[in-house]
């Protein structure tokens, strides 16, 4: 996919979707978890015989396996295709915390947009090596021309993204 330098609109537009994506991924974390609980103390009470067909547990086992492996593919689809797909990223540990960087331009150069679950709209900005850490406010003529006036050439020197 060409890279694709989000205006702020662009990217407030997109929260919804982003909330309700982030959201699903939530519930279906916590449902693995519940899941890999369980199934650690069934584990833990028969050791491998719960892998046995004729354990009396196996069948919860098998089932609370399955479910867990059916989540997880789940969660992997709504990453590739309710956010990646989209042009925006997830940085490091931005599952966990529901941050999302949108790829924009600003003086020249490539900068994330950043945006954390419970916002409710892009308020910073920072650096494409400096992360959650190094966010700067937005400010109102940073809102107006990120991602517009830029050199059409920087596009261009990351075909495949940033």
């Amino acid at each position: 996919m060409p890279a694709r330098a989000f205006t702020v609109s662009e990217a407030n537009a997109l929260i919804p979707h982003l909330e309700n994506v982030l959201r699903e991924m939530g519930r279906a974390r916590d449902a693995v978890l519940e899941h890999r609980g369980k199934l650690g103390i069934l584990e833990t009470l028969w050791g491998a015989e719960v892998h046995q067909r004729g354990n009396p547990d196996h069948p919860e086992w098998r089932d609370r396996h399955r479910e867990a492996e059916e989540l997880v593919r789940r969660i992997e689809l709504l990453v590739q295709e309710g956010i990646l797909a989209h042009g925006v990223r997830i940085p490091a540990g931005g599952l966990e915390h529901g941050l999302v960087d949108f790829p924009t331009t600003w003086n020249g150069r490539w900068v994330f947009l950043c945006w954390r679950l419970g916002e409710p709209q892009i308020h910073h900005w920072h650096e494409v090596d400096a992360g959650f850490a190094g966010r700067e406010p937005l400010t109102p003529e940073q809102a107006r021309l990120m991602g517009r006036h830029d050199d059409p050439g920087l596009l261009e020197a990351f075909p495949g993204g940033i």
